[in-house]
């Protein structure tokens, strides 16, 4: 924690009533923030999954006549960004998120809630976080009421969010400051306004940054509750015990995925785009010219490129000096490179490994494992994320319907999205029949989309069976079978 932290912290908990005091901290870890390293690599990571690579804004240059570097016009300057970036980001969110949570706990009422919260747009928010982890390191939630009083989550721009944790492990929030750009006018002149949002556990307190301090935003509001409720037609201000923002990291360094694969993914992008540039200059190669009977260089090379043509008088003649590429080289270490992003990332490459066309799921286990590794650590940041997002929920069904879940016990499970062995998986669901519980053997069924769904078709089915008994033998057969069988082995 930075001293300017500790200040805040300070501040937070001794009651301080020096609201200057408290801006000036917030406008001093507003300019660090703005120019810091690590919301930098935010605005790469979110760049470079949209494929605007570096690449994109080479020039080829030369030294010109004064020694100084030039840009060249008459060279190929192709700009080949390959999308490393975000074929792995979506391949790590599709395997951990790609399938809806099971949530599973026995309070029926509780289960009910969770599926009133976990709805489509949620599990799509969830995969958007996910997205915004992998790319940023870190991810944010604001929980808050919509105006029709429902409990909402929304995902923030992580390099608006500036957290100050009362830990070190980043575990607690003391406060978090929110600084965001919106367009507004001046007179009849559009311009940018950047407003800072300071949030802690009595509210959030609005500002303007302007001419670098920080002036009172009094047209959204200069103080605030977190929510209001309408208690016998009059609104009540209302605090969470917490700060409404929920962090989910994509590991616990909260460090990007491009900041660990960036030049690895640069380097590949720049041979291969030099590669292509040497292939379009070759038909431009070097010529060695022997009694040219005209003096223009540009006259000549336009002859050749037109007419195929070059005029020489009878002693004359012209050579093509070939420019020999290294393909083995180049495609050595464009292999090596390849193996080297998908290495360091974490990923599946597809495209360069066969495993048959029925791979067992021995094999499909390996070709996942670098994968899988880093989805059990990502799960293991979102498990903690969840534990919190559970508290905002316990605390609104609390208060909203006086029943205290905060004793249960809830189980939210990541249904990975890996291509499978399904006859394996299925026939070892068969033999642990007996063993594991019917809920756990469905839930890790390949053809089930929703756990609690089809466990209500299964114990609708049984009752069925069963009333189905009743109505033929007036009750059980006598050994009890509710299909109707003889009760032995055939």
């Amino acid at each position: 924690m930075t001293p300017a932290m500790r200040e805040i912290a300070k501040i937070i908990q001794d009651g301080a009533t020096s609201a200057m005091s408290l801006e000036e901290i917030i406008k001093t870890e507003v300019n660090d923030w703005l120019v810091s390293q690590v919301r930098r690599w935010m605005l790469v990571g979110e760049r470079y999954y949209r494929n605007k690579t570096d690449i994109l804004s080479r020039q080829r240059m030369t030294i010109g006549d004064n020694g100084e570097m030039v840009p060249v016009e008459n060279l190929a300057n192709n700009k080949l960004a390959n999308a490393f970036v975000r074929k792995l980001v979506d391949q790590k969110v599709g395997y951990l998120l790609g399938k809806p949570l099971s949530i599973q706990t026995t309070n029926k009422q509780y289960a009910a809630a969770w599926a009133e919260i976990f709805k489509a747009g949620m599990y799509r928010r969830l995969q958007s976080i996910g997205k915004e982890a992998v790319n940023k390191g870190i991810a944010w939630m604001f929980v808050h009421y919509d105006e029709a009083g429902a409990l909402s989550f929304r995902k923030m721009r992580s390099e608006e969010i500036l957290p100050l944790w009362s830990d070190e492990a980043h575990t607690e929030l003391d406060a978090v400051i929110r600084v965001y750009e919106v367009e507004g006018y001046e007179g009849t002149s559009k311009k940018t306004i950047i407003k800072v949002e300071f949030w802690d556990t009595s509210g959030v307190r609005r500002y303007v940054l302007d001419g670098g301090g920080l002036i009172p935003d009094v047209e959204a509001g200069e103080f605030d509750v977190h929510f209001t409720v309408t208690r016998r037609e009059k609104e009540q201000p209302m605090n969470w015990e917490r700060v409404p923002f929920i962090a989910w990291k994509y590991n616990e360094e909260e460090q990007p995925l491009v900041e660990i694969i960036k030049s690895l993914t640069d380097d590949y992008d720049r041979n291969k785009s030099d590669n292509s540039n040497n292939l379009e200059d070759l038909p431009n190669s070097i010529y060695k010219v022997k009694n040219y009977d005209a003096t223009d260089p540009e006259e000549f090379r336009r002859n050749l490129a037109i007419w195929r043509i070059g005029f020489v008088d009878d002693k004359g003649d012209i050579d093509a000096l070939e420019l020999p590429i290294n393909t083995e080289a180049y495609k050595t270490h464009m292999e090596q490179a390849r193996k080297d992003i998908y290495e360091f990332g974490r990923g599946v490459d597809t495209q360069g490994v066969d495993i048959g066309s029925a791979p067992s799921g021995v094999a499909l286990k390996f070709l996942y494992s670098d994968l899988d590794l880093d989805a059990s650590l990502m799960e293991t940041e979102f498990q903690a994320s969840l534990e919190q997002l559970r508290w905002f929920v316990d605390t609104h069904l609390y208060n909203t319907t006086g029943s205290d879940y905060s004793g249960e016990d809830v189980e939210f499970i990541f249904n990975r999205d890996m291509p499978t062995d399904e006859a394996a998986i299925i026939t070892a669901i068969k033999d642990s029949v007996g063993i594991l519980s019917d809920e756990t053997l469905v839930a890790q069924h390949p053809w089930v989309r929703d756990l609690q769904a089809e466990l209500d078709r299964l114990r609708k089915q049984k009752e069925e069976a069963l009333q189905r008994m009743t109505d033929a033998y007036g009750g059980l057969p006598p050994d009890g079978d509710p299909d109707g069988g003889d009760g032995e082995d055939e």
